[in-house]
């Protein structure tokens, strides 16, 4: 069987010329008509980025040295069962490339919402490897879990996997602090960081911290139409309840402490001081997933227009997947 790094390169070389070929944009078109919010741009989006930050050997090859791997590699494989979500494209691949890379056995279920982009990857990886641990999850029994869902999925996958290793996640939010001296470049990528998949990721940036008296203009951005028909209804509802917005790029911005539940409405909070978000941030840590700033240090970090793109070592929620995996022996 190939070692795990030859397996993924070898996939990012595959994947580096999606939506070029026949079969490629077949899986476009029915990626998209099994999930209106996964448009072509959005998806060609995705599969790039984890080809460019994952798929690479400079990125692969320090990323499994720095667990010893292949060499701690388990000699028997777990039973790994992978819980997929489906909000935005491919949403479940670090897990299964965590899971693969580390010699265990990867049961999924993918979710309804990504089943034809994700099943399309595991058929190119069988086809890599044909030996390659990776199987449907059916409600077998499995040595551990990776979970991924709402509220109530979480209480639900708790009480099923009681007594199973389980990494689980629940809802997150990003936000972003500004100084006022952000330029056009910075503000365009802050752009990218919401409305990329139309905002329906937890790295998308839904609540902005701004210092008062600093008018935000965030980028027009190509959105969906299931976008601008939430665009509409959310405007609607502000007019209705008396609710004062700005229009601002694609987005209504309202003034606001909690994370919006409406994908077009951003909530901005306004400071004084720079130590106040930091105490908010501090107080909110279970709630968020990434920082866009340059104005402050936070463990979660990231550049303008960077938000989308996570890293290897970016784990979601902070929970090192391949720490997980491999302290199962």
């Amino acid at each position: 069987m190939k070692q795990p790094l030859e397996i993924f390169v070898q996939l990012g070389e595959r994947l580096a010329t999606f939506g070029e070929d026949a079969l490629s944009r077949d899986i476009l078109a029915r990626a998209e008509a099994e999930n209106g919010w996964f448009v072509p741009a959005d998806v060609r989006f995705a599969v790039r980025a984890i080809c460019e930050d994952m798929l690479t050997p400079s990125k692969l090859e320090p990323w499994l040295a720095s667990y010893g791997l292949p060499s701690v590699a388990p000699s028997k494989p777990h039973r790994v069962a992978i819980i997929m979500a489906g909000n935005i494209p491919l949403v479940g691949f670090l897990d299964l490339l965590c899971v693969v890379a580390s010699g265990n056995s990867a049961m999924v279920k993918m979710s309804g919402k990504d089943s034809v982009l994700m099943g399309y990857v595991i058929d190119l990886l069988r086809d890599i490897e044909p030996n390659i641990l990776i199987s449907e999850y059916a409600d077998q029994r499995v040595d551990a879990v990776i979970a991924t869902g709402g509220g109530n999925a979480n209480r639900y996958f708790r009480t099923h996997f009681a007594g199973v290793p389980s990494l689980l996640r629940g809802n997150r939010h990003s936000v972003a602090v500004l100084t006022g001296e952000e330029n056009c470049e910075q503000m365009e990528a802050l752009s990218e960081d919401i409305y990329r998949y139309s905002g329906l990721g937890c790295r998308n940036v839904s609540l902005i911290f701004a210092p008062e008296g600093v008018e935000i203009n965030l980028a027009k951005s190509e959105v969906c139409s299931k976008y601008e028909n939430n665009l509409r209804q959310t405007r609607a509802l502000l007019v209705m309840g008396g609710v004062p917005y700005v229009e601002s790029g694609c987005s209504l911005l309202t003034e606001g402490v909690e994370f919006s539940s409406q994908l077009s409405r951003i909530n901005i909070v306004r400071y004084r001081s720079l130590a106040e978000v930091e105490a908010w941030l501090t107080r909110h840590e279970e709630e968020l997933q990434c920082v866009v700033t340059n104005a402050i240090e936070h463990s979660r970090r990231t550049d303008f227009g960077s938000a989308q793109r996570p890293a290897l070592t970016e784990y979601p929620d902070e929970r090192d997947v391949m720490r997980f995996l491999l302290d199962l022996e």
